[in-house]
């Protein structure tokens, strides 16, 4: 069984669009809640770091997930 994607690529430029799936808008609830949940209880260097893997995780997610593949669209 094939795999759906769950964002769209952009049109212009390199990277992921808008999700066009449920897992897709699942992931981005799932990073803002995160990115919420850092900045309210997260100090010092454990914030900038927490951010830093929340980003890094969405960013390999999205690539992974992307129709067609990241690629530069000119």
């Amino acid at each position: 069984m094939p795999r759906r994607p769950w964002f769209a690529p952009k049109v212009l430029g390199y990277g992921a669009g808008w999700p066009i799936a449920w897992q897709g808008w699942a992931v981005l609830v799932g990073f803002f809640a995160g990115l919420a949940l850092c900045l309210a209880y997260l100090h010092g260097p454990a914030r900038p770091l927490a951010i830093a893997a929340l980003v890094c995780v969405l960013v390999v997610i999205c690539a992974k997930t992307t129709d067609g593949g990241w690629r530069w669209r000119p």
